[in-house]
């Protein structure tokens, strides 16, 4: 079997575990709508932040682009995997992890914004979006 058949089998097992209404939950929805918005914050921050200070250190702040980023992208798995999870223990884990990447993004939202960046301003449109996911997110859980 070839590598890309491999791949091919792999994405078909991952498919046919994806709950089918997983694309219609809004906190999914909202989930991915997030990752689109960290992503294009990170990227317009990035060429105020990625250039090396005049001492030749670079601005810290940097980090925390990523990290909205990469909190983002794990959003909608953690969302996938309560939704699977049939053991009511695991399912919490899950929940809380959920929890705590919202919350995390919002702490890294906040250190952003001190940031010398023109892109600081986008920021809250980026809050906004986690305060309508945080609601989605209590709803979505008592269905759970």
């Amino acid at each position: 079997m070839s590598n890309f058949e491999k791949i091919v089998v792999k994405n078909r097992m991952m498919l046919h575990n994806t709950p089918p209404n997983l694309s219609d939950l809004p906190i999914y929805r909202k989930a991915l709508e997030i990752l689109d918005i960290s992503r294009s914050i990170s990227i317009y921050l990035q060429d105020d932040l990625a250039p090396l200070k005049e001492d030749g250190t670079e601005d810290s702040d940097i980090y925390f682009s990523g990290d909205i980023v990469q909190q983002s992208v794990s959003l909608a798995p953690e969302i996938a995997n309560a939704e699977l999870e049939r053991h009511s223990e695991r399912k919490h884990k899950h929940l809380d992890s959920l929890r705590q990447l919202t919350n995390l993004l919002y702490k890294n939202s906040y250190r952003l914004e001190r940031s010398n960046s023109n892109g600081k301003e986008f920021l809250p449109i980026l809050r906004k979006e986690l305060k309508k996911f945080k609601k989605l997110q209590r709803s979505w859980m008592l269905s759970l």
